[in-house]
């Protein structure tokens, strides 16, 4: 049988005195700790920077029938007169 485990790695973060202030009023809201919070964000940033980097990959068909080598290699604009 596998098993999943949630690894969690300590560490030491320096933040603004405002951001951390308002992360540990949030953390009191909620009656959870600030270190939940804080790993809540991490989380949240570490897939917004997952998602910019994926390739985006498109699949489909010109209406025109020219394949995507074909419409790239045409200028994008005009040279300069």
């Amino acid at each position: 049988m596998l098993e999943s485990r949630i690894m969690n790695r300590r560490t030491t973060v320096s933040a603004d005195s405002d951001a951390l202030a308002t992360l540990e009023a949030e953390a009191r809201r909620r009656g959870e700790s600030l270190s939940s919070v804080l790993a809540e964000a991490v989380e949240e940033k570490a897939i917004a920077i997952r998602r910019m980097r994926k390739p985006r990959l498109g699949l489909g068909r010109s209406s025109d029938g020219r394949s995507a080598a074909e419409t790239t290699a045409e200028p994008v604009a005009r040279p300069p007169a």
